[in-house]
């Protein structure tokens, strides 16, 4: 048993870090680069659909995180432990930071948004790279412990 719930989190958790990967590196900079605030249009609608979705995946990911930690035995649960803790810290960077961004991002439309929209996306940008470097680090460390 401690193997299936080590494999399930470890690649549940991958997936959340390629995915949050994907948006810092490629996507959101490709939407950069659309003529016209393309971007801006295609930043309010990502908002508004990653809004609703990633939630839960971060909420499952601490919860097997967590639930992993507490089933598993042997030198490896510290491992599980600091992984959780550092995904639980994503989640209350996501809160306390991002979320508030993403909330004035997805309210925004073609013709009515900020002249600063540009300065609001780039700080999401940032901590949404050191976002990414935090759940890295605890798949890491996930993947380590599920290894041991």
């Amino acid at each position: 048993m401690d193997t299936l719930i080590s494999v399930v989190t470890v690649v549940i958790v991958g997936i959340l870090v390629g995915a949050e990967f994907a948006v810092a590196v490629f996507v959101n900079p490709i939407f950069d680069r659309l003529p016209h605030n393309g971007g801006l249009a295609a930043r309010t609608d990502g908002a508004r659909l990653l809004g609703r979705v990633m939630p839960f995946w971060y909420i499952a990911s601490v919860v097997l995180a967590v639930v992993t930690a507490l089933a598993v035995a042997g030198s490896g649960r510290w491992f599980w432990v600091a992984g959780a803790g550092l995904l639980l810290v994503s989640v209350l960077m996501s809160v306390t930071l991002l979320v508030p961004i993403n909330n004035r991002v997805r309210r925004w439309s073609g013709s009515d948004f900020p002249a600063d929209w540009r300065e609001q996306v780039g700080r999401w940008d940032r901590l949404h790279f050191v976002r990414v470097a935090v759940i890295t680090a605890g798949f890491v460390l996930m993947a380590i412990a599920a290894t041991r």
